[in-house]
């Protein structure tokens, strides 16, 4: 069984771990540099990204996770989806720069716009991860204002990208844990 490790920094961890089992692997808590070489994947969950780089940076996380995103595959999740794309904006920050996006943090508003809607996943999605819309829970969501030339765009929302992948990495600006769907897990696991 392929053992997924969760940042669990900050954010809601506990959800992706559960929504990992559901999806067929063994979630796996990473607090360590010592701990991303115990898993096959890394979920790097919603949280606050600017935490989340404090964080990484007090326990010396920044440079394994990068040498980790070279060799296997990396999902993020809203935070998660920030810390991953090439550049931030509202307001600019540092970022691994894995995918080549675009993203503008909060953009959705702020916590009271909140939302939950389906998307209309792409023909290669429901061939890979199974048919049907996506429930996707948007909190102080970021948006995806630009997307490279090697990325492909799974779904959209209101005519912008809300789940990207490319080469082995996944983004979604949305929190696919906060459902019973694993799908978007079940897509993540098949670039173990």
């Amino acid at each position: 069984m392929k053992r997924v490790g969760i940042l669990a920094l900050q954010g809601d961890f506990e959800a992706h771990a559960k929504a990992i089992e559901r999806a067929g692997a063994e979630p796996f808590l990473v607090r360590t540099a010592e701990e991303l070489t115990n898993v096959d994947g890394l979920v790097i969950p919603g949280g606050e990204s600017t935490t989340m780089l404090k964080l990484l940076n007090f326990m010396d996380l920044k440079e394994p996770l990068r040498d980790f995103a070279r060799e296997k595959p990396v999902f993020g999740t809203c935070a998660g989806a920030i810390l991953l794309a090439k550049e931030v904006r509202n307001p600019a920050q540092e970022s691994f720069g894995l995918l080549d996006l675009t993203v503008e943090r909060n953009a959705y508003g702020r916590q009271i716009d909140s939302r939950v809607a389906n998307i209309h996943p792409d023909a290669d999605f429901q061939k890979r991860a199974g048919a049907g819309d996506v429930e996707a829970v948007f909190i102080r969501a970021p948006i995806i204002r630009r997307t490279g030339p090697d990325v492909r765009v799974l779904a959209q929302y209101e005519g912008d990208p809300v789940l990207v992948e490319q080469g082995r990495h996944l983004v979604a600006t949305f929190h696919p844990e906060l459902t019973q769907d694993s799908r978007v897990h079940k897509l993540f696991l098949s670039k173990l």
